[in-house]
């Protein structure tokens, strides 16, 4: 038997489905997954009905997604549907297709890891940063290894000049108060998840959260940068009641129609725009130009500004398919009943 309880947001939605039990999938690696029901934890895979109505690859299970499913009596279980998502983390699939893959679901709170060495990259963190408030989740930008960076004040500058109104916390994963601070944040019944690089530290904390070393970690390289070690996506019960999942490295974070979260991250540079005399301006020769001026004057760097460019340019390349946007309109109007929900309750 598990303490898994489904929450109370599904509980009438799962009632109309008698015959299935409400699950949430703790593990999935290529078509198979591993669910978990009140009665513990079994392999799954979807039903052939479910891959044939599947329009978009992002409307198949992912890590803590909730769904229902027939158990086939300890077997392995069929899931039959999926529960509406309050929240999704996608990215574009790696390599060149241009095609959308889910990184992990219904998560509350999402930590953006990034270390102070030779990992540490602004650039990064504004797209981390932009996909993260697209999801739906909360960001938490989260410093590690603190104890091989020289001038901590001088970094937490600069992440704090990309990061308008994130929670950011410098740790090491070495020290107790390192993961104490993380700890804050996973509160029972909620969901956080862990995102970044390779070798950036992430399975150290956890395992110190866990308070076991349950994932595998590795060393630094000769190069001072981490070594890949996490070679999939879980959800992890911890202790407190709060529920963890841990992510692969990511060598690379394609955008996925986030343009809702560029905007949100480039705040200023939309608050600059907004001023310029004309409403189509493209920010390069029109007079009245206010985001030239403020290039100009120092007030907005150019590296910020070509980073905002660029994730833009990704974003409309993306955004072209007219099945993923039907699917796209439909998953956030579920997101959206399904958090009206909540919030009145």
């Amino acid at each position: 038997m598990s303490n898994f309880q489904i929450p109370p947001r599904y509980e009438a939605l799962a009632a109309q489905y008698e015959e299935l039990t409400a699950c949430r999938i703790v593990l999935q690696e290529k078509s198979q997954y591993r669910l978990i029901s009140p009665g513990g934890e079994q392999p799954a895979v979807v039903s052939g009905k479910y891959q044939y109505e599947a329009a978009s690859p992002s409307d198949y299970p992912a890590v803590g997604d909730y769904v229902m499913a027939d158990l086939n009596d300890g077997g392995i279980a069929v899931i039959h549907h999926l529960l509406p998502r309050t929240s999704v983390f996608l990215r574009k699939a790696a390599g060149s297709a241009r095609q959308e893959q889910v990184v992990a679901a219904n998560v509350d709170t999402l930590f953006l890891c990034m270390s102070l060495n030779n990992d540490f990259n602004l650039r990064r963190l504004e797209r981390y940063l932009s996909v993260a408030w697209d999801s739906g989740s909360t960001p938490v930008i989260v410093l590690t290894k603190s104890d091989l960076c020289e001038d901590i004040p001088a970094k937490l500058s600069q992440v704090e000049s990309v990061a308008f109104g994130v929670d950011i916390l410098v740790t090491t994963a070495m020290e107790k108060d390192g993961y104490e601070k993380v700890l804050a944040y996973v509160k029972p019944g909620r969901t956080v998840a862990f995102i970044g690089s390779s070798g950036v530290g992430k399975s150290t904390l956890i395992n110190r959260l866990i308070g076991q070393d349950t994932l595998a970690t590795n060393g630094l390289r000769n190069d001072d940068k981490g070594r890949h070690t996490t070679t999939h996506r879980e959800l992890i019960f911890l202790p407190g009641g709060g529920m963890m999942i841990d992510t692969p490295g990511m060598r690379e974070l394609g955008m996925w129609d986030s343009t809702g979260g560029v905007e949100q991250t480039f705040r200023d540079i939309e608050a600059l725009a907004a001023q310029c005399r004309f409403s189509n301006c493209s920010h390069q020769t029109e007079p009245g130009c206010a985001v030239r001026t403020a290039l100009e004057s120092g007030e907005l760097t150019a590296e910020r500004f070509a980073s905002y460019q660029k994730l833009m340019q990704e974003n409309a390349y993306a955004a072209d398919s007219e099945s993923y946007l039907a699917s796209k309109e439909k998953k956030f109007k579920e997101i959206s009943k399904i958090n009206k929900r909540s919030k009145k309750r």
